[in-house]
């Protein structure tokens, strides 16, 4: 089977399904994606694309698209969380793209979506299909869908997020782990926050919160994220409203552009944060996983994005050099996995405690530190070395 005639699914069509797609239509592949949803598309606030996803976007020629509706941040400006003084500014911009080789990106996740959706022929892409199971055999894999349906194909992808389906028939059942906090997101007009500036990045780090602030859609908007402490009770949901009344008061003594930039969002999101421990597996003869599905970690790293745009690369080269018959296709996933599950879970842990979470906003060496904490993983060229050393 040669990437024409090999049948590769994909389980997902958010943004890890996508840009798995992409890199295997690259790759010569010609993937069926199935995606539970009625139409193709994405909500949420802004993300953060850092240098080590960045370049592989750019290799696949969508420099320009991303140059259309991203941002690339200037500076990064830590600021007192009462006063809104700055107190440390890290240059970005063409110096982070010197320093790691590809730019630092700010965007909205429906423009990245939007993006990666355009890389994949609309007949590849099957909506209203919500996976329920899968069964393997010697010719391959059986997809099953919750209107009685099903698909087969030589290789199952699953994409599937967080919840994941796939994830739950490989691993079953998980405890999440709550972190504590809570992400409030969301996304306000930048005419409405004047005073701050769409060249820049801004963290506000206060007594038990922090919040972060970086221009998406062409400086247009402005994109935050408020990391509170949260009781957890809610669970483990992307889809809870924010109580406005309750953040207004939880940021009542802040910098007024903290405010007046919270005061401005409608329709924010309320996601309490919750870990899970890597898994000793994610691939079997004829299935794997990618992205959230495969490593779901918490946010303070920015490499949500950026990871499922490695995975799927690596993936794509895999399936490619694969040996034949069922043997080639289950060594190659073997092969994904080893180079991916030990970088990923190294990632996973040190978002933990580290990016953002290591400035108290008083202390210039605190910004370096925190530049010195991520910069491992943003030099990272996937394509160059799958498997960096600092990770084997």
């Amino acid at each position: 089977m040669d990437g024409s005639t090999l049948r590769v699914a994909v389980a997902g069509a958010g943004i890890g399904g996508l840009a798995a797609a992409a890199a295997l239509r690259r790759a010569g592949f010609d993937p069926q994606v199935y995606e539970q949803a009625p139409v193709l598309s994405e909500v949420g606030a802004g993300l953060h694309l850092a240098p080590n996803g960045s370049r592989l976007l750019h290799r696949l020629g969508l420099a320009g698209r991303l140059r259309e509706v991203a941002v690339r941040p200037q500076t990064l400006q830590v600021r007192l969380w009462d006063s809104g003084r700055t107190v440390a500014a890290q240059p970005m911009g063409a110096a982070w793209e010197a320093e790691f080789g590809a730019p630092h990106y700010t965007l909205h996740r429906a423009d990245l979506h939007r993006i990666l959706a355009d890389q994949v022929p609309a007949g590849s892409v099957h909506l209203g299909l919500r996976c329920t199971g899968f069964a393997e055999d010697a010719d391959g894999v059986r997809i099953d869908f919750a209107d009685g349906t099903s698909r087969r194909a030589d290789v199952l992808v699953g994409a599937d997020g967080v919840h994941s389906v796939v994830r739950r028939a490989l691993a079953g059942d998980e405890r999440p782990v709550f972190a504590g906090t809570a992400a409030v997101r969301g996304v306000v007009p930048a005419e409405l926050v004047p005073d701050l500036s769409a060249e820049h990045m801004y963290i506000w780090t206060g007594p038990d919160a922090r919040v972060l602030a970086c221009p998406v859609r062409a400086g247009r908007e402005m994109s935050f994220v408020a990391v509170v402490p949260d009781t957890g009770t809610a669970g483990d949901s992307w889809s809870r409203r924010a109580d406005p009344a309750g953040l207004a008061a939880a940021f009542a003594d802040w910098d007024p552009a903290v405010r007046r930039l919270l005061a401005a969002a409608t329709g924010a999101g309320h996601w309490s944060l919750f870990d899970r421990e890597p898994l000793a597996r994610w691939s079997t003869a004829r299935t794997t996983l990618l992205g959230d599905a495969a490593h779901p970690m918490l946010p303070h790293y920015g490499q949500g994005a950026s990871q499922a745009f490695e995975d799927a690369v690596v993936l794509a080269s895999c399936l490619a050099g694969r040996g034949e018959g069922p043997e080639g296709v289950a060594g190659a996933l073997a092969r994904y996995q080893e180079l991916r599950l030990e970088h990923t879970s190294r990632v996973r842990a040190e978002s933990l405690g580290g990016g953002s979470q290591r400035l108290g906003g008083r202390r210039e060496g605190e910004v370096s530190s925190m530049v010195q904490d991520i910069a491992w993983v943003q030099r990272h060229d996937v394509e160059r070395e799958p498997a960096p050393a600092a990770a084997r």
